[in-house]
């Protein structure tokens, strides 16, 4: 099984490789973490998708540690790397987003695989349960592709150093994904968990409400489905120098277009 680690995006997030600063007692990083709990649920191979420029870093910290291990690759979020007929804004500094990213790794990955960010915890448990998805993957349902998703209660998510990102979920009785909408900026105000949008300020929402943290268990499938929707993500878009093409914008249309189902793993 492989796992994909998405951490192109952290210098636009934190001016600089906080995936790299040490955090444990030993100096280990966030990444260490992840990569140890993913091991021990059985996955094999781990693919970083990284800026280009931090590849000499990311070796020498990260990926000597653990290539006696796990097969690992390092893929490359590359501005420019778009769909035919379409260029990259000259002004535009930020990252195209999660789902770009994955599609950057494309070549690197056949199998069933697990996406999650660099920059968060998510404990041992979350890797078994997806480990467990992947081997009793279930056969299309009708026409629809089967994936999932690992849900969090937004509540256990929140940082007590400023805001998050989430993708605040609706969950059906049947266990699987209705509706997932990102949110780029979650915190607690005054003891009121809000979220925060520049056309209507903050906004209450509920702390036990189930999240996206981004860790999502995908078949290989969901690539063509990326590259199918992001010319249409392109043409939408109302700031090309920060719209972001995310996991969350692809996933809520093929739930819509009944395309795929996404159970909601819960952790």
């Amino acid at each position: 099984m492989t796992l994909v680690i998405l951490a192109a995006g952290m210098g636009s997030r934190y001016g600089g490789l906080k995936q790299i600063d040490p955090i444990g007692p030993c100096g280990e990083f966030i990444i260490d973490y992840s990569i140890y709990d993913a091991i021990g649920a059985g996955f094999d191979k781990v693919v970083f998708i990284i800026k280009k420029e931090n590849l000499d870093q990311f070796r020498q910290t990260v990926g000597q540690r653990i290539e006696n291990r796990v097969n690992v690759s390092y893929a490359f979020q590359e501005m420019d790397t778009l769909p035919a007929g379409y260029t990259c804004p000259p002004d535009r500094q930020k990252p195209w987003g999660t789902a770009h990213a994955l599609l950057c790794a494309r070549e690197y990955v056949q199998d069933p695989f697990l996406v999650i960010n660099a920059d968060d915890f998510y404990g041992r448990d979350s890797y078994e349960k997806a480990a467990a998805f992947f081997r009793d993957l279930p056969a299309k349902k009708g026409n629809r592709l089967q994936m999932a998703m690992c849900g969090f209660i937004l509540k256990n998510t929140l940082s007590e150093n400023g805001h998050v990102a989430r993708g605040v979920c609706r969950v059906g009785k049947d266990g699987c994904l209705e509706q997932v909408t990102e949110r780029t900026k979650i915190q607690r105000n005054n003891g009121k968990t809000q979220f925060y949008e520049e056309q209507t300020g903050w906004t209450d929402v509920d702390e036990n409400s189930v999240v996206s943290m981004n860790m999502w268990a995908f078949t290989p499938e969901i690539f063509d489905l990326i590259e199918r929707y992001f010319p249409a993500f392109l043409d939408q878009m109302k700031n090309p120098l920060k719209d972001e093409y995310f996991l969350p914008y692809v996933v809520e249309i093929l739930i819509r277009e009944k395309i795929a189902d996404f159970t909601v793993l819960p952790t």
